[in-house]
């Protein structure tokens, strides 16, 4: 839905770095419009900018960094992921997704999987290499969370509406 809200959870610079090389050798370029980014609320409808707004910046002031990690590799059929995990962000969202209750899409009001695209829109066989070849490698590590980011969705790219640090 053009015009919808996104919001994510904004990657330490680090971590940011080197995920969006990633992404940037393994998605399509034409399909490449974005950085790296950990989705947590695909289409939060556009009437509610300046309360995502409100909520985002409450919810930053009163939490810590949260502490997350990537903990394996994650087949997409037609990609490949990094799966993250993250108690204290799940709860996050959760506080965000009741506030949002009956606002939120079906991808939304379900249950979340956080992850990283790295690859999406490939040729099945070339995401299976692909996952194997980085799932042969990886070794599970902390993931930086520095704050919440909000975004307008415009068929494609997205638009930087605001973002929001995590206290401390």
């Amino acid at each position: 839905m053009t015009g919808a809200l996104i919001v994510t959870a904004g990657l330490g610079h680090g971590d940011a770095g080197w995920l969006t090389a990633e992404r940037d050798a393994h998605f399509p370029a034409e399909r490449n419009y974005l950085k790296a980014h950990l989705t947590m609320f695909h289409a939060l409808p556009p009437s509610c900018e300046a309360e995502a707004r409100a909520i985002l910046k409450r919810v930053t002031a009163a939490y810590p960094r949260p502490e997350a990690n990537l903990t394996e590799m994650m087949m997409m059929g037609r990609g490949v992921a990094y799966r993250v995990r993250s108690e204290e962000l799940s709860a996050i969202r959760e506080e965000i997704a009741d506030h949002f209750h009956g606002m939120l899409t079906a991808q939304d009001a379900g249950g979340w999987r956080p992850h990283i695209t790295i690859q999406n829109k490939v040729e099945p066989k070339e995401a299976k290499a692909l996952y194997a070849a980085k799932s042969a490698t990886f070794a599970p590590r902390p993931l930086e969370i520095r704050g919440l980011e909000l975004y307008r969705y415009l068929g494609g790219p997205w638009e930087a509406l605001g973002s929001f640090s995590f206290r401390g």
